[in-house]
């Protein structure tokens, strides 16, 4: 490795980063990250701290497992690449297709369409979606629904479905024919309805209106994440993804679980459509799938889909879509390695002991410190909190105290991550109660130097 001033010294300046403006990436560098064991992370000064960011979303078994190294690197050594294109396959691939269908049989989901990410795999559904309406006759249904606040990748599609204007006001005009229902997010939303359930209901009348107003003829999936996540950590009612599920069964339209974040124990379930009891047509999956040790990523698909596909005889469920990486062996042999490590740890159950603990923690501080104003989370390790320079008007704070906290909290020991007027919490779900109790000493240290 290069020497820490050299490394200082070119920060930034060939490199353009993600989610980041370029100029402000010059203006003021990024933290250098040289090493990471367990749950922690050490920069190029040496400073070590907790990693409350959990890689992003991704490193749920941690820095330091040894179990995915090993099949990453035997694998190189046997067979490092090759093709999932029609006419071939790999050993790997075919044994994690078996050991995911049993992962996610609770959740109706049977076959698996690899990608090499979570943008892959929503791009995948959303396509895969219109084709089966195509395969069934049903050509007008190109329409998708989503939920504004939600987050679904970067690629045209996702953007286009995405609910959140920082991902597409510089990229517009995005795809047509892509339309957003409120979210079921209480602390502010255009009903000014703050109580969960009757919240729930008015986004459910809102999703039946749109629907009514589109004509359910011409809409092929709903998308959503079954808590959101990049979009501040919003966990709806309880009722809410069931009365989604209801409405698309009852209006003909595939529901799409994008689960890229919640997939694999983070919200103390194993999924979070299984942690609201709900079935969807396709699951988007990734991240945790390699614990963010290779890219990789899966689209689990439903029986009743599959039918739809496996039995044409027309040619129409001909899959004219797919990656160069999709069904990468490598990848593969790091995603069976991983699924047996997060099973074999019940990170599920530690994510919800863990999560209750981290949000109880928060709560605590928003007594303490009147700049939060809001405390999302406790389905397992994803909360967020948004702050605000005044509680009675909400009125937003600006970027240069939430910058100061982020580094104050890092210098006493917490990597966390802003998001807008949000701080966002995705540690690892191998974290301990103690490493619980860092991060919110950290935090009570950044927040009481911006009081």
């Amino acid at each position: 490795m290069k020497d820490s001033n050299f490394l200082k010294e070119h920060n930034a300046k060939s490199l353009w980063h993600p989610m980041a403006h370029p100029a402000d990436s010059l203006a003021n560098p990024p933290t250098i990250i040289t090493g990471a064991s367990g749950v922690r992370i050490s920069d190029v000064d040496g400073h070590e701290v907790i990693d409350a960011v959990g890689g992003l979303w991704n490193v749920n078994l941690g820095f330091s497992c040894q179990p995915v190294k090993d099949a990453i690197a035997a694998q190189l050594d046997v067979l490092p690449y090759y093709s999932t294109f029609r006419g071939t396959s790999n050993d790997q691939v075919i044994q994690l297709a078996e050991v995911l269908k049993d992962f996610f049989a609770a959740d109706g989901l049977t076959r698996a369409f690899f990608t090499s990410g979570g943008s892959d795999s929503v791009e995948t559904a959303l396509r895969l979606a219109r084709q089966y309406h195509k395969i069934r006759g049903e050509a007008g249904r190109t329409k998708f629904l989503s939920l504004k606040k939600g987050y679904h990748g970067t690629h045209m599609g996702g953007a286009s479905v995405n609910g959140n204007a920082n991902f597409r006001t510089q990229y517009e005009p995005l795809l047509p024919g892509c339309y957003h229902i409120p979210a079921p997010y209480t602390y502010r939303n255009p009903f000014h309805e703050s109580d969960p359930a009757k919240l729930a209901q008015l986004c459910l009348q809102a999703l039946e209106d749109e629907i009514a107003f589109q004509g359910a003829g011409t809409i092929a999936a709903f998308i959503m994440e079954p808590i959101l996540g990049a979009g501040g950590v919003i966990p709806p009612h309880e009722s809410f993804m069931p009365g989604v599920r209801e409405i698309c069964s009852k209006h003909g339209i595939l529901l799409i679980a994008d689960e890229v974040i919640t997939a694999f124990g983070r919200t103390g379930s194993w999924t979070g459509s299984r942690h609201w009891g709900v079935q969807p047509d396709f699951m988007c999956t990734a991240k945790a799938i390699t614990n963010g040790y290779f890219p990789f990523g899966a689209v689990m698909i439903a029986d009743a889909v599959a039918e739809v596909f496996e039995q044409d005889k027309t040619g129409r469920a001909a899959i004219g879509h797919g990656y160069t990486y999709s069904g990468h062996p490598v990848g593969a042999a790091a995603a069976l390695a991983c699924l047996e490590e997060t099973l074999r740890l019940n990170v599920a159950e530690n994510a919800a002991a863990r999560g209750q603990e981290l949000h109880q923690g928060l709560l605590a501080l928003q007594e303490k410190h009147t700049l939060i104003g809001d405390v999302r989370g406790g389905h397992g390790l994803m909360c967020a909190m948004e702050l605000v320079a005044d509680r009675a008007s909400k009125s937003p704070i600006d970027k240069q105290t939430t910058a100061t906290l982020q580094e104050v909290t890092y210098q006493n020991g917490a990597m966390v991550r802003v998001s807008g007027p949000n701080i966002i919490l995705s540690p690892p779900l191998v974290l301990t109660a103690q490493d619980v109790q860092g991060i919110l000493s950290a935090l009570d240290a950044g927040f009481s130097a911006v009081r």
